[in-house]
């Protein structure tokens, strides 16, 4: 039975702090190397996890060193052969969806809820089909030259990207153009590429397309969407091949941890909302996640 007094959003949340706090955000750590997971989480049947549930699942494999990107739940374990390890404890994912209610004037409503549930990664299990125990590829060393697959794919978002010799690199709302400085300044081009995955979810959020930045439009609306920029480019980057490396600045690690202890859904908002403009990117181009990283 569900304990009543467990609240979801505060969980995820309280963790999500502590990772960025330890200087290893879950949406930084899976590419910095040694042990840690770079596949996107998958359930035991092979389908993708979405939005916050990437994110948790990062974190728990990144903190363990596990390498497989299988999760189940102890009893999709069992159907499948295997046994969860004695001592090993599990990570928590949330599952959205909504319940009918009648209201006092005997109308139906739905009402959404958020429910967690408990997983094992495989690396937790014995028994189970080889399969589930691959470690995925490292991420592919890019070097300092152009990968023309990758341009190919920038360029089929639709997006308008600009290079000059300005030594910033941005989306300017007003021009609707990204701006990226020439990639020979780049130490090497998985910087190059993190950076462009970053600036390119920022081009989704503008009215014309998911229309995030009136959405979400208060005070602390920049620290909001500077967020959803870099869990949005993790998504890309992952499913791209790409190991960026984001060397934000202090005030932006500060603007989070703000916005995120001040409101405990605000990890989940900006979660969804990078998984949106992910979505919409791959829609525009066309592609098949995990295509150009195979």
């Amino acid at each position: 039975m569900a304990n009543p007094k467990f609240d979801v959003y505060q969980h995820v949340t309280d963790e999500i702090i502590a990772q960025i706090e330890a200087g290893t955000p879950p949406w930084q750590k899976p590419w910095t190397g040694g042990t840690g997971c770079v596949a996107m989480p998958r359930r035991f049947n092979g389908e993708d996890y979405r939005g916050i549930n990437i994110l948790m699942l990062w974190a728990r494999a990144s903190a363990k060193g596990y390498g497989s990107a299988r999760w189940m739940t102890y009893r999709q374990a069992s159907e499948l052969g295997g046994q969860v390890r004695k001592g090993e404890k599990s990570a928590t994912v949330v599952k959205y969806g909504t319940v009918e209610k009648e209201t006092d004037d005997g109308e139906d409503h739905r009402i959404p809820y958020c429910r967690a549930y408990r997983v094992f990664n495989a690396d937790q299990i014995e028994g189970l089909p080889e399969e589930f125990y691959n470690r995925p590829e490292p991420a592919r060393n890019l070097g300092t030259e152009l990968d023309s697959r990758l341009e190919q794919y920038f360029a089929s978002t639709g997006a308008v990207i600009e290079t000059s010799e300005e030594p910033r690199a941005y989306y300017s709302l007003r021009r609707d153009i990204v701006h990226m400085p020439p990639i020979a300044t780049f130490h090497d081009a998985n910087g190059y590429y993190g950076t462009l995955a970053h600036e390119v979810t920022h081009w989704t959020g503008s009215a014309q397309r998911l229309d995030r930045f009136n959405r979400f439009a208060d005070k602390k609306a920049y620290a909001f969407e500077e967020l959803v920029a870099e869990i949005g480019a993790c998504m890309l980057a992952v499913n791209l091949g790409v190991t960026p490396r984001f060397d934000q600045s202090a005030a932006y690690v500060e603007g989070w941890l703000a916005a995120l202890k001040d409101d405990k859904r605000a990890i989940f908002r900006a979660a969804s909302e990078a998984q949106k403009a992910v979505d919409y990117i791959a829609a525009q181009t066309g592609q098949v996640a995990g295509e150009l990283a195979a």
